[in-house]
């Protein structure tokens, strides 16, 4: 109707028609400047010749050296019933501690007295801070660099124990891995690492994993630690076997912080796959999404994760310029564990 108002309003009178044209213009552009002002936003905008003009905030990170390291060695063949493989790799002489069905309430309620009341730097430490409500406990030296794997099982009068349905009331296993030196604990930032692992019983079938993994630190804090998502291109990338001993340590501290092997050659010249360019090396860790997914010249153009479009709230680098330059890794810390 509105069309055919218009045209039969033109044929009537183009100069009136050009006048209602003009008028309605002038009326919509005072509208919209009364509405937002001067600045009105901009919709269509090339990102490639300029920058956002949202300022994403940078993460502060700091340097900390992760003495401890846990995986499931076979986490596919793992249940209650056949036990569990642990694979520990730690740069120090360690203690393995292993809790089995250990009460949920009690093991967060020690978290945080961790953080106000002592320090778990000993199994012994958490154990009376568990007030001993577990069922079974099994313990394990390792030695420094040790790839050897830890085996832990239920006796047989324990296969039988109802962990609790979802959610439940008891973790299947809970692992402990603290500094067997006590000299030790006084050179580390982190003393122990304390790992909640998920173990398919007849109630409750889920693959086997490690649920949450808490770094603890000597001055009383707690970080949960989170895995990065690569992008896929990184996957390709194999490491070298005669890698000089300052890469193998570089390694470790990549795999303390849930980074694969084939993810530690990020900074070589066959890690350049930033998702948008294709040419520069992949740096920039996105939160709350934790893509891992531009480079250094492309981050300052997005405020959304080119991955899975969530806004961008903090981002932080996983190697400083200079670093990049010196080929070299700085570790960084995840989330604080609420």
């Amino acid at each position: 109707m509105a069309a055919v108002f218009l045209v039969t309003l033109y044929e009537y009178s183009p100069a009136f028609f050009i006048t209602a044209v003009f008028v309605c213009f002038v009326v919509t552009t005072g509208l919209v400047l009364g509405w937002f002002g001067w600045d009105v936003p901009v919709v269509l905008r090339n990102s490639e010749e300029a920058e956002s003009s949202y300022r994403v905030s940078k993460k502060q990170m700091r340097q900390v050296k992760n003495p401890f390291g846990l995986e499931i060695a076979h986490p596919s063949t793992t249940t209650v019933a056949t036990g569990i493989r642990l694979a520990p790799d730690c740069l120090e002489n360690c203690i393995l501690t292993c809790y089995w069905g250990c009460s949920v309430q009690k093991l967060h309620e020690a978290v945080q007295k961790h953080a106000y009341c002592f320090r778990i730097k000993t199994p012994k430490a958490l154990e009376d801070a568990l007030y001993s409500e577990y069922l079974y406990r099994e313990q394990y030296f390792i030695g420094k660099n040790s790839k050897e794997e830890k085996y832990c099982q239920l006796p047989e009068d324990g296969k039988s124990f109802d962990f609790g349905t979802v959610p439940r009331t008891h973790y299947p296993l809970v692992a402990l891995l603290t500094l067997a030196d006590e000299e030790n604990r006084e050179l580390y930032d982190i003393v122990s690492l304390l790992s909640v692992i998920h173990i398919p019983d007849e109630s409750y079938r889920l693959a086997c994993r490690i649920l949450y993994q808490y770094l603890l630190m000597a001055q009383g804090q707690f970080y949960d630690l989170k895995q990065l998502f690569m992008s896929a291109s990184n996957s390709s990338t194999a490491s070298s076997k005669d890698s000089s001993s300052k890469d193998a340590n570089d390694k470790n501290l990549l795999e303390k912080l849930k980074l694969s092997e084939e993810e530690s050659d990020l900074h070589e010249e066959t890690g350049k796959d930033c998702v948008v360019c294709q040419n520069g090396t992949v740096n920039w860790v996105l939160l709350p999404c934790r893509h891992t997914c531009l480079c250094d010249g492309c981050v300052k153009y997005f405020q959304q994760c080119p991955m899975c479009r969530q806004f961008i709230q903090e981002s932080f680098p996983l190697f400083s310029q200079t670093e990049l330059g010196k080929d070299t890794f700085r570790p960084a810390l995840a989330n604080r564990a609420s």
